[in-house]
């Protein structure tokens, strides 16, 4: 029996600090309430519980996403759309972006939150699985202050969270330890959209030296709660991936969950597929290895000429490329990136000239005579998406470059991946107004982390 409006109240504060004292002045009687999309569900089956909502939604405390060198933060109002389409999560947390795009549909997606949907505490949630695998952390906060816990320690048990009866999820932060990380998610139900999940797992992982150097796992509705697979991680750690150790990593998942039957599935067809999940995600980060290890051992073999010129289109400095090959042999990707900043960072400005020489203007395909071809393929990958096809973009892109090599003598740059052509306006002029020394580092700084995503790049080819 559908519920009837005038039995609930909603309030809406206006800010986050309002809220919180609403909340501690009663506690317990407030249910805060952002998108909605599950409330409006248990409130049209006539099961919504609570009678006082306070509305979050709209609220800019809750609505960032801040990124700084160490960390993502994600406000808990941040949406699913947002979170799915933003550059920072994609490049370093692609796992969750993943997730994002399997919420419901667009509308959902849109209202969705990513702090409601893990408040909600569903073990067959989209997201919790990916926050597992990249050990996220929570802050909460209430009128008494905050804290932050381990996002693995956020489940007590079915539907039971550590949130206080005053608390809201003010955030969720991602450490970005994980560049260079093989990711895997999967999601098994009815449908490929708009399903709740059967069976879902994030996995992310590295290999160094033929072996598991570093692997984290969670996986959902297989259990009470979202489950981060520490025992099946420390099966496989400093281990090789083969059949064996597949057999028995997939023994230890067995004994790990808890499937239930429920109307979308049966405890044992979640066994089986939870285990397939399982041996997936660790043949593909075997392979991921394997083929990086392949490319490794191959360029260390070259002549230092030929390793050299394969390597230079990753950076565009020959004396770069020459430091590198000196240094090899190289056993890993981590040894590389390591290398390739330590290189990097103690060359002269002529050599970082040298490199940014080798990129076309944000916004042009034509690339310069200095660069590789192989450079020039992946400058057109990297700027996909800010060749401006507005006439005003593409006009006020022009004038601020012209400005920009008139006042820095060389050609703007901005590592363009995840970016857009809309956003290339506003850079271009904060840049403008750094003084000469200060936009030479913020350039070379760019020209690292193309670097390293080209790096990446050149490993798994």
């Amino acid at each position: 029996m559908r519920s009837h409006p005038a039995d609930y109240e909603m309030v809406s504060p206006g800010s986050l600090e309002a809220v919180l004292r609403l909340m501690n002045e009663d506690p317990g009687r407030w249910l805060p309430v952002a998108g909605a999309t599950e409330v409006m569900v248990m409130f049209s089956a006539g099961k919504l519980g609570a009678r006082r909502l306070v509305n979050l939604w709209g609220l800019s405390e809750l609505r960032e996403i801040r990124e700084d060198a160490e960390s993502l933060t994600l406000g808990g109002g941040c949406t699913f759309g947002q979170i799915r389409g933003n550059p920072a999560v994609l490049r370093h947390f692609p796992s969750l972006a993943q997730a994002a795009s399997w919420t419901g549909s667009i509308a959902n997606q849109n209202r969705a939150t990513i702090a409601g949907n893990i408040a909600n505490a569903s073990p067959a949630a989209d997201s919790p699985p990916a926050l597992l695998a990249y050990d996220a952390e929570l802050e909460l906060v209430s009128a008494r202050g905050r804290r932050c816990i381990p996002y693995r320690d956020f489940h007590l048990g079915y539907k039971r969270t550590a949130l206080d009866q005053a608390e809201l999820i003010r955030a969720v932060i991602l450490k970005k330890h994980f560049d260079g990380y093989f990711s895997y998610g999967r999601k098994t139900g009815a449908r490929n959209a708009q399903a709740i999940s059967k069976v879902c797992m994030a996995g992310v992982g590295r290999m160094r030296g033929g072996k598991v150097d570093d692997v984290r796992i969670g996986m959902g509705a297989v259990a009470p709660t979202p489950l981060r697979l520490s025992g099946v991680e420390v099966l496989i750690r400093g281990e090789a991936v083969d059949d064996s150790r597949i057999r028995a990593a997939r023994k230890a998942l067995d004994a790990a969950i808890a499937p239930i039957d429920d109307i979308r599935s049966v405890a044992e067809y979640r066994r089986f597929v939870a285990g397939n999940l399982l041996e997936e995600f660790l043949r593909g980060l075997a392979a991921s290895g394997e083929a990086l290890l392949v490319v490794l051992a191959r360029w260390n073999a070259l002549p230092e000429m030929e390793a050299a010129e394969e390597i230079l289109p990753c950076c565009g400095s020959q004396r770069w490329s020459q430091a590198l090959v000196r240094m090899r042999p190289f056993v890993s990707a981590e040894e590389l990136s390591v290398a390739s900043d330590r290189v990097w960072w103690n060359l002269g400005h002529d050599d970082w000239e040298e490199a940014f020489r080798s990129h076309p203007r944000i916004g042009e395909r034509k690339a310069p005579t200095a660069a590789t071809k192989q450079s020039a393929v992946w400058s057109r990958q990297e700027q996909d998406g800010v060749y401006a096809q507005d006439a005003q973009i593409l006009a006020e892109m022009v004038r601020r470059n012209e400005e920009y090599e008139a006042r820095f003598g060389r050609v703007f740059l901005v590592c363009a991946t995840g970016k857009s052509a809309a956003e290339m306006p506003g850079i271009l002029r904060s840049r403008l107004g750094n003084d000469a020394e200060v936009e030479l580092r913020e350039a070379a700084e760019q020209q690292r982390q193309i670097t390293q995503l080209r790096l990446r790049k050149w490993l798994g080819a």
